[in-house]
This record gives C-alpha cells, structure tokens and sequence, in this order.
C-alpha cells in the first residue's frame, strides 16, 4: 500500500492504548481505531504518549489539552497554568476548527495494524 506505516499487532493495541507509527499517534477509543497527527497543537507535545479519557478523547500528556479523535479538534484546550492565561484555551479550540489534527486512515490486515 502508498504510504503506509505498520503499527504492530492488533492485540497490542486495546481499548484505552494509545502508541506511535510515523506521524501519527494511533489508538484504541472504546473499540475504534484511529490515527490523528502526532504533534500536539498547543507546545507539540508527543500524542502518542497521551492517554485516552473516559469520553473516548485523547489527552495530551503535557497540558492535558482533550482531542475529538473521530475529527482532530480540541474540545479543551490546555490546563494547569495555561488555563489560567485569558483566551488561549479558547485560541487552540479556534484553530481546530480551521485546523483540526491531520487524521489517518487505520486498517487491520492479517491480526496487524496499518496507518494511511
């Protein structure tokens, strides 16, 4: 296949499992797969090293900004500090909605894992 990058076995990759392949962070929300870009859009933190909520989002592991897996977009934006600073939330919430995380398509081949 173009452009295609192997994930691992499907067994690796369960419920609440979230990992790198390439670009992308890959994951496991209840059941669907998914594929978004790797990079935080707040400070590019590394989303394969999140973790996914009890919404099924998926949570940046710095500031724990929360991303719509199913369309890219943030539906809360940083927190900690970063909540605290007037706007920015509601900045990065904007933007993905103009730009939302570059989504890849996911398939399941012979019990392994594949990201387009």
């Amino acid at each position: 296949m173009a452009d295609e990058t192997e994930v691992g076995p499907a067994s690796e990759l369960t419920p609440g499992v979230v990992t790198g392949a390439g670009s992308y962070a890959v994951g496991n929300s209840s059941g669907d797969l998914f594929a978004v870009s790797r990079r935080c859009r707040h400070l590019r933190a590394d989303l394969a090293k999140g973790s996914i909520d009890d919404d099924g989002c998926l949570v940046c592991p710095w500031h724990h900004s929360k991303y719509d897996v199913a369309t890219g977009r943030m539906v809360l934006g940083p927190q900690g500090i970063f909540a605290k600073i007037p706007f920015l939330g509601t900045g990065f919430k904007l933007l993905t909605t103009v730009l939302p995380l570059r989504r890849g398509k996911v398939t399941k081949r012979n019990k392994r894992i594949y990201v387009e």
